[in-house]
């Protein structure tokens, strides 16, 4: 599954790959109209969904929604700090699918480009719909996670960090590693002892014994490993 994402903001743009491909989804990320352009000209058909930012240097992401929309019927999701509602229903009407507003959490962002992914019939195969650790189970189409089939609540960061252990499942991350993918889009400040806090509140949520970890295991020296 490919997603084309055009947004100038370079911070927001690095975030959003980040978060994408922690899903298992794959990007082209373009800066500005004359590289989306040339983008939806040559790999349209490889493109699953748009995400375009509608305030560019060198244009709007209007113009590239209706260009999308003439050759071929793919998704499309307004990125925008504007929230009035002339500009939603503008994007609307050009055939946009949905619309958000910055800043955003990563996990609405993910769920609304699920939603219109379902209804387009085009929920990839490749992005599993669940993955196991031990007795938890992450269902990532609904961003949900469960224990002995009990659901538990996590916020957003904790989602995000579990996320990243499950898609490493049994190779060590090191503190660093985590802390360069926990970046969150929506701007949340993660320092090396803020790891520290969310890693402790993961395991008194998620394992039997927080002081005996079996899910999220620290490797001494080295960092941290999700499994076997």
């Amino acid at each position: 599954m490919r997603v084309l994402i055009v947004e100038d903001d370079r911070t927001i743009a690095v975030g959003l790959e980040y978060s994408l491909r922690q899903e298992g989804y794959e990007t082209i990320l373009c800066p500005d109209v004359r590289s989306a352009e040339s983008a939806i000209g040559e790999k349209l058909n490889e493109i699953d969904l748009c995400l375009f930012d509608l305030s560019l240097p060198d244009g709007s992401g209007y113009d590239l929604c209706e260009q999308v929309k003439k050759r071929e019927d793919k998704p499309v999701i307004f990125l925008t700090a504007f929230d009035d509602e002339v500009n939603v229903v503008m994007g609307l009407d050009m055939g946009a699918d949905d619309y958000i507003t910055k800043p955003f959490r990563v996990r609405e962002l993910l769920s609304r480009i699920k939603s219109v992914l379902r209804r387009y019939h085009k929920q990839p195969e490749q992005v599993k719909s669940y993955i196991d650790i031990e007795n938890i189970r992450i269902n990532t189409l609904e961003g949900k996670v469960f224990k002995n089939g009990e659901e538990v609540l996590l916020t957003a960061l904790e989602y995000r960090l579990l996320m990243i252990f499950a898609n490493h499942i049994g190779q060590v991350l090191t503190r660093a590693q985590l802390l360069d993918r926990i970046w969150d889009v929506a701007g949340d400040f993660v320092n090396d002892n803020t790891l520290t806090v969310y890693i402790k509140r993961l395991r008194e949520k998620l394992e039997d014994n927080p002081q005996s970890p079996v899910i999220i295991r620290t490797v001494r020296g080295m960092g941290y490993k999700a499994g076997q």
